[in-house]
């Protein structure tokens, strides 16, 4: 029984070429989609702060002082 002719190896290399091109190009569009999500990740958990200051009656200027305050004093504690 006869085989069927294969395929030179240049159309090969092309194939597996063209395969990788493809690949690089959906590992980009997912790299974009993961970086819009993280984005809109962290619009949402800003704008949560943004609405608990608010409720607070507080700025943000207060707030990252009662933050560092905060810091500063478990830095000490533990030293």
């Amino acid at each position: 029984m006869a085989r069927g002719q294969r395929k030179p190896i240049e159309e090969k290399i092309r194939e597996k070429e063209e395969q990788i091109a493809a690949l690089k190009a959906k590992v980009q569009t997912e790299e974009r989609e993961l970086s819009e999500l993280q984005k809109e990740k962290q619009h949402k958990e800003l704008e949560a702060l943004s609405d608990l200051l608010e409720e607070a009656n507080m700025t943000v200027a207060e707030a990252r002082e009662i933050l560092e305050q905060h810091i500063y004093d478990d830095e000490d504690e533990s030293d």
